[in-house]
């Protein structure tokens, strides 16, 4: 037979309801007590009945987390990390691939609605106007996406960006492209608006081509366009495109750094692995994950739930949380960008270089200092 709550709470010497308490709401229960209970129920091999206590508590410990591209190497990371807190929490995680479609995105959205206590959107391709709507559904927290009223966990491409140009600038390029990410995607926004500043201060001149599809083959397919453009570096707006591109630009022949210095951003495992290495803007997403789930449990639904026991039903939780968070990315400086045209020289018109982008070191590399420039 199945050990019951009435097991435990026999050989604990508690009554049922404080066994249940010690297990949907510790806080409630006295410190010694609830040591008492959760040893007897380990003892015992006692599971709480989640589905049980969804009914009386309103709560399912279920979070979704929606991807919208598992097959991207920017999310495992992120998925992990978030899984993981989630699990110090005692929740779950049901993870879900909307293949970068906005239609999917909603209709996930709602399935979702009443099997979990809260949803994470990680980069989002649906409107502002309608993620709000949804938030009204369900408590949600959105990573790489910027929204008034809505809790945000922000990753600083913007930064990020500017670092890239600067360095860029600072080896002496000054036709630069920007290969643009997906339209309608906040982080291809961010960064585009970031460069473009940055390459006005350098002097440069920034051609945009996109927007682009996020992807190896979106990289791949602008490598003539980029070679045809005259320019001598390019900021990519992921590390799948840059690799894309170094692919593409080595079947053409063109030399890189030699002839074009590559940058990307995200900082994927494979960035490491390519030929030459990849410059890139390192983004902290398993913080983003962890970060995210923490902002989700620390709100409680605006969205009225109920909780039946004793009869009655009542509503639970009322308060919801706007806070935003901005983490810091980093330049981490390889193999793929190298002197251009203008090494050691100044652009009549171009602003003072200033000290230097913010970057680190090679995360591949433990025996450099952090803060130091690497080739790896």
């Amino acid at each position: 037979m199945p050990v019951t709550i009435r097991d435990v709470a026999r050989a604990s010497g508690v009554h049922i309801s404080t066994v249940s308490r010690t297990f949907s709401a510790p806080h409630l229960v006295n410190p010694e007590t609830r040591v008492r209970v959760l040893a007897c129920a380990e003892d015992l091999g006692y599971r709480p009945n989640r589905a049980a206590r969804a009914l009386i508590t309103g709560r399912t410990h279920n979070i979704g987390l929606i991807i919208a591209d598992i097959a991207n190497p920017f999310f495992p990371p992120l998925i992990k990390a978030a899984e993981s807190q989630a699990r110090h929490r005692d929740y779950h995680v049901f993870v879900a691939d909307t293949n970068e479609d906005a239609a999917a995105e909603e209709e996930l959205v709602h399935a979702l609605a009443k099997q979990v206590d809260g949803v994470l959107l990680c980069s989002p391709r649906m409107s502002n106007s309608l993620i709000e709507q949804l938030s009204r559904e369900v408590p949600l927290v959105v990573v790489n996406r910027q929204l008034a009223g809505l809790p945000c966990v922000l990753m600083d491409v913007g930064q990020g960006a500017r670092s890239a140009i600067e360095h860029l600038a600072r080896l002496g390029h000054r036709e630069m492209a920007l290969l643009g990410g997906p339209r309608g995607s906040w982080t291809s926004r961010e960064i585009r608006r970031a460069a473009n500043a940055a390459a006005r201060t350098a002097g440069a001149d920034l051609t945009v081509i996109g927007p682009n599809p996020p992807t190896e083959a979106g990289g791949l397919a602008q490598a003539e366009q980029v070679r045809r453009a005259g320019v001598t570096a390019v900021l990519a707006y992921n590390d799948l495109m840059a690799i894309g591109l170094l692919e593409g630009l080595d079947a053409l022949g063109v030399g890189v750094p030699q002839e074009i210095s590559v940058v990307g951003v995200d900082d994927i495992s494979l960035s490491r692995l390519t030929r030459p290495k990849l410059t890139t803007v390192a983004t902290p997403t398993a913080a983003a994950g962890r970060t995210a789930v923490d902002m989700l449990l620390q709100q409680e639904t605006d969205v009225p739930r109920t909780a039946r026991g004793g009869g009655a039903t009542v509503a639970v939780g009322v308060r919801r949380t706007t806070a935003q968070v901005m983490l810091q990315t980093e330049l981490v400086i390889r193999d793929s960008t190298g002197p251009g045209p203008y090494a050691g020289r100044e652009r009549p018109g171009a602003a003072a270089a200033g000290p230097g982008p913010h970057r680190r070191a090679d995360p591949g590399n433990p025996i450099v200092a952090a803060g130091d420039v690497v080739a790896s």
